[in-house]
């Protein structure tokens, strides 16, 4: 997250080093001249520069001046790019949420429980369980979620993750096992991974580069702009901010930031670079598909 002067911000999943923003595929939000919200930011700025302090602890109970009144229940109403919006900002872990702050992954299920007609994922990393902690957790909390959306109400599932160097080979299994849903009950769900290219040798050296680093959510009535990969580190003892919007009362479908949202996603998963899971029965992570 990036704050300035108390008016503009921006928030995503790129990382502030060259790589990112050049060798990396990344996705985020910049909100210019909208006092009320970056100073919503800044209150979780505030948060994190507190615990950044030598030794310091979590407070028993955060100060008043860290509380905030804009949450999924009572949404910031504000005009983003002229269009009347509905906005929130989230955090996580929920032990950084002051009073009044919407924790990240309560504001993911909200999102995905408000859904009627679509989900769209785009996240580097899908995983119905912890990823670094010794040993690993079963952590189904998201997983569950989609799965009830598309089973019980038909909400089209649409999941992209990333296919590079550094992917678990075990993410395949849970993406194939959420793909098979497709047909039962109501199900709609289609899985695919996106896969950067490295068009020289000079690209294949470079570390930790040509990934699909995105983290967002858009569904037919929100969009969530996020910094968390989606497994339950992240939400439970990893540092992270989400970005909901709503535009659903503009009468302009094409100016709203879920329109936005959804095209990027068209554009990606349409393209020769996300490959659907069905192709990765066997798959060589080092070197792609086989």
């Amino acid at each position: 997250m990036l704050l300035v002067d108390g008016k503009h911000f921006y928030v995503g999943s790129a990382n502030f080093d060259w790589r990112s923003l050049t060798q990396v595929k990344e996705l985020g939000a910049s909100v210019y001249n909208c006092s009320c919200l970056a100073e919503d930011m800044q209150k979780i700025f505030d948060v994190y520069w507190f615990m950044g302090k030598l030794n310091q602890s979590l407070p028993h109970q955060w100060p008043r001046e860290y509380s905030t009144s804009f949450n999924r229940f009572t949404p910031l109403k504000v005009q983003l790019n002229n269009t009347r919006s509905t906005v929130y900002l989230t955090s996580s872990p929920p032990e950084f949420c002051p009073k009044g702050r919407t924790s990240d992954i309560d504001a993911i299920l909200d999102v995905i429980r408000k859904a009627q007609k679509f989900i769209y994922v785009a996240v580097m990393d899908y995983f119905p369980t912890t990823l670094y902690t010794h040993p690993k957790r079963f952590w189904p909390v998201i997983d569950d979620a989609l799965r009830r959306a598309s089973l019980e109400q038909g909400v089209e599932v649409r999941i992209m993750a990333s296919l590079w160097n550094h992917t678990n080979p075990d993410m395949m299994k849970y993406l194939h096992s959420l793909a098979a849903l497709s047909g039962a009950m109501k199900a709609t769900v289609s899985v695919k991974l996106f896969q950067v290219p490295s068009y020289t040798e000079a690209q294949k050296q470079i570390p930790f580069a040509r990934v699909n680093h995105n983290k967002y959510m858009v569904t037919d009535n929100t969009a969530y702009i996020g910094t968390s990969n989606w497994s339950g580190d992240y939400f439970i003892s990893t540092g992270g901010i989400g970005l909901i919007i709503n535009q659903t009362a503009s009468k302009n479908i094409d100016r709203t930031v879920q329109q936005q949202l959804a095209d990027i996603f068209a554009r990606d998963w349409n393209s020769s670079f996300a490959h659907p899971i069905s192709t990765f029965l066997n798959v060589d992570i080092k070197h792609g598909l086989k």
